[in-house]
């Protein structure tokens, strides 16, 4: 018994002098947790000031992830993830729109697969507990070491590392965007496979992207680009739904991502800085070219990629 009593004190004491995780291993551990297991929950997203609320499911099998998210209200729809193709089922008007495309990102929130480059652009800190779904979490905050990207927070579930809920700030530090789960279970989930109506019933449209190609194969080149962002990939006269060929190019540090498009101009083209909500549009042309900057980024960030395209 003294052996016993002896042996559970030790590991008490083993746990109480462990190294807490520090804010990049928090994120590590939330980026496997998100990639590996199976839960499910509603989550609440708010943006450009409206809320929809969704019911979530996510689901991995053989290193394949699946997510679904199926809207609460009107209008009533449906959207799953495979691992990069997303299909939209907007069940009022019958449409299904299944787009296969070269990036694969969750519907919850991107993370870097490689914190230690990460922690070169952004400041990583923990900011305490709270709980958030019933559940207690460690907040992970993320701030950006220069004015060219959002700040970030990640409620991160202390027991399973799923974020249960997110929030993006702009320069003034106001909220541009929350994610939150207001329950999870964790339980045996079955695989997101969409929606279970009969597929005759919808009219279906596949959008398939061209293949990616080297960036240097681009007409032009980005003479301003952020430190930190890396080329994703780049489609050369990819047919979007105007039926117009457009190249695109894809950039990203990890959490931020701004794509680059160009396309014929059309009359006196489109000039100058859009905004809505946390995404920010700059469009310059140049000769018969029109381009267009945008992304999840502050508004300076597009103006300072556009100044500085160029033709090849």
């Amino acid at each position: 018994m003294r052996a016993l009593a002896a042996f559970f004190l030790w590991m008490i004491y083993q746990v109480a002098v462990a190294e807490p995780l520090s804010a990049a291993q928090w994120l590590d551990k939330m980026n496997m947790a998100m990639k590996t297991l199976n839960f499910r929950g509603t989550v609440i997203f708010m943006k450009n000031g409206q809320l929809d609320t969704m019911k979530y499911q996510h689901s991995a099998e053989n290193g394949v992830e699946q997510e679904r998210l199926s809207s609460l209200n009107s209008p009533m729809r449906e959207v799953t993830r495979k691992s990069n193709e997303v299909t939209c089922v907007f069940k009022e008007t019958s449409q299904k729109i299944v787009n296969h495309h070269p990036l694969d990102s969750s519907f919850i929130v991107n993370v870097p697969s490689n914190t230690s480059v990460l922690e070169k652009y952004y400041q990583l800190g923990l900011a305490g507990q709270e709980s958030i779904a019933m559940l207690p979490t460690q907040i992970l905050t993320i701030q950006p070491k220069d004015t060219l990207r959002y700040s970030r927070k990640i409620w991160i579930d202390t027991q399973h590392f799923l974020p249960l809920k997110v929030e993006v700030y702009n320069l003034d530090g106001h909220i541009l965007e929350q994610v939150v789960f207001t329950d999870l279970n964790t339980d045996a989930v079955t695989a997101a496979n969409g929606s279970d109506g009969d597929e005759q019933q919808f009219h279906v449209k596949h959008i398939h992207a061209s293949e990616a190609e080297p960036f240097e194969k681009a007409s032009f080149v980005l003479k301003n680009w952020p430190v930190g962002f890396e080329s994703v990939f780049f489609i050369r006269n990819s047919i979007q739904q105007s039926q117009k060929a457009v190249d695109h190019l894809l950039i990203s540090d990890g959490f931020s991502t701004v794509s680059v498009y160009l396309e014929a101009k059309e009359s006196q083209g489109i000039k100058g800085l859009h905004s809505l909500g946390s995404v920010n549009s700059f469009s310059k042309v140049i000769g018969d070219m029109q381009f267009t900057v945008l992304g999840e980024v502050p508004a300076k960030t597009v103006e300072l990629i556009a100044d500085g395209i160029a033709l090849r």
